[in-house]
């Protein structure tokens, strides 16, 4: 199975959700049946998690929960649970403890990166300010914490290292790479860490905590990282769309916030005339806007970084990323499981928000 852009069907379904994206056709209905329902219980749970005594927490802790999602980690351990014993109390509450975490981690990405809106709303920081937004990512994470400390130890050490390699993503994101460093290869192990290692988490946490084999960890661990690869690659794709109604951000945001991402990257590796000049203008786009200058000025350069061959070269690596996820789950057993996660490392790179 390739992860290629004229993959059979692909755009057939591209305006289904996800769930029935990845859960199509005969062989999949039961598996279809038990995914959603466990996806039902995770959000009555994050619902419940969610509601705080204090108002103004109430407010914000809801607040991204409740403007939408695709509940990609929720779905990603619904379906390796099925490797072992299935949908488990104790799968329930892992997933739901990711999700929240992965709630938590946006809280604080939007405050870094100066993003306006996220999920098609004004971002919390913009509403409450940036300290009630960093205090409400940080009251997710001890939520997150409280439902791991139920399951036990194994999953208070799968949540610590998570937390441990989401934190050290964003760091190196936001110090950028140094003298020595090949900057794709750097920001490749941001992506890693920032992405890769929380949809792991949850790719793990289905086969830990619905007691699967052993041995299907570590590919599941793999599957996952990789496929959280792809999925950010594409993400710097969208991140350019001239939608902003479909992708529910402002096109550029992350690189009008001085946020390097892979098309800027390969287009500061090209040599020509053109693909120079435009990157001084982004440059000097990006400083200007620090200083204070309206965003709207890279508008132009926004546009035609996104025509340019570097933004195809990153989608392309996307499914490169995506074929390598796919290929990790060699070892577990053929049936609608593996198929499904297969299934969803192609949905992932063929998406348009």
């Amino acid at each position: 199975m390739t992860a290629s852009p004229s993959a059979p069907g692909a755009r057939l379904t591209a305006n289904l959700g996800l769930t029935e994206r990845v859960l199509a056709g005969p062989r999949m209905r039961r598996l279809l049946g038990v995914v959603e329902a466990g996806l039902d219980r995770v959000e009555e749970n994050l619902a419940a998690e969610l509601r705080v005594t204090d108002a103004l927490a109430d407010s914000t802790s809801r607040y991204l929960y409740e403007a939408g999602g695709k509940r990609v980690r929720p779905m990603l351990t619904l379906l390796t649970a099925q490797l072992g014993s299935g949908t488990t109390d104790h799968v329930i509450a892992g997933a739901s403890a990711l999700e929240m975490t992965h709630l938590g981690s946006l809280y604080h990405d939007d405050v870094m990166d100066g993003a306006d809106k996220r999920r098609g709303v004004p971002s919390a920081h913009t509403v409450w300010g940036n300290s009630v937004a960093i205090l409400t990512g940080d009251l997710l994470f001890s939520r997150a914490s409280q439902l791991m400390a139920q399951i036990g130890e194994r999953a208070i050490r799968l949540q610590a290292d998570t937390f441990e390699r989401l934190v050290l993503g964003q760091m190196h994101e936001t110090v950028g790479a140094q003298a020595g460093d090949d900057p794709v290869e750097f920001y490749l192990q941001v992506l890693a860490d920032k992405t890769g290692s929380l949809i792991a988490a949850a790719a793990q946490a289905g086969i830990l905590f619905s007691d699967a084999p052993a041995e299907y960890q570590q590919p599941a661990l793999e599957y996952g990282e990789r496929m959280g690869i792809a999925f950010q690659l594409l993400d710097d794709v969208i991140d350019l769309s001239a939608d902003p109604g479909e992708t529910g951000k402002v096109p550029g945001t992350d690189l009008r916030a001085g946020v390097p991402t892979m098309p800027y990257l390969l287009l500061a590796r090209a040599a020509d005339p053109a693909s120079r000049a435009l990157k001084a203008t982004i440059d000097d786009g990006v400083a200007r806007i620090a200083d204070g200058a309206d965003p709207a000025i890279l508008d132009e350069a926004m546009t035609h970084l996104r025509d340019h061959a570097v933004t195809e070269a990153t989608r392309t690596r996307a499914y490169e990323w995506s074929d390598a996820a796919i290929a990790a789950l060699e070892p577990l057993p053929s049936g609608p499981v593996r198929e499904a996660l297969e299934k969803l490392a192609l949905v992932v790179v063929d998406r348009s928000s």
